[in-house]
């Protein structure tokens, strides 16, 4: 499929769903002006080229407990033993970002947890890990940017 061309109502559907993927068809289409129903051929369009790929639920993990983020970089013994490091961090929950990376690590990781010493368990289960060498942890105290919006209205903008 051949490059998928965005207006202007794209760009305001997508800037509303990037909110609350929640937003009903038709109060977006009321606060566009437009018909339910463009509403839903446009985004199904979309979905359809691969623009949007499904929808996600932010959780808030303080509420739930989860204060506590660190990112963790990874040294492996042997870079073929990537495949299967990764599977096993796969397997411990509370990491819940992971990145094959050039530069300094193999793999760098973003953790969460409830507390310090929560934190310190999960970091030695990833140290204890066949083929991790070691790790190096960088603790998070806030995340100052999560945007979702900035990069798209950038794009938009060279489109």
């Amino acid at each position: 499929m051949g490059k998928f061309k965005l207006d202007e109502i794209d760009h305001q559907i997508l800037d509303i769903l990037i909110d609350n993927t929640r937003t009903a068809f038709t109060d977006i289409a009321k606060k566009l002006l437009i018909s339910a129903g463009t509403v839903h051929v446009r985004v199904k369009k979309m979905e359809d080229a691969g623009i949007i790929k499904g929808s996600s639920l932010t959780l808030d993990y303080k509420k739930l407990g989860y204060t506590f983020i660190a990112y963790v970089g990874i040294y492996l013994e042997k870079t073929h033993q990537t495949k299967f490091v990764l599977e096993r961090l796969n397997d411990i929950p509370f990491v819940t970002v992971g990145h094959i990376t050039t530069g300094k690590f193999n793999i760098f990781c973003k953790i969460r947890a409830k507390s310090t010493e929560n934190a310190k368990e999960i970091i030695f289960s990833i140290d204890d890990i066949d083929g991790v060498s070691r790790t190096e942890t960088m603790i998070s105290l806030e995340e100052s940017i999560n945007d979702k919006k900035r990069l798209m209205h950038h794009i938009f903008s060279e489109i």
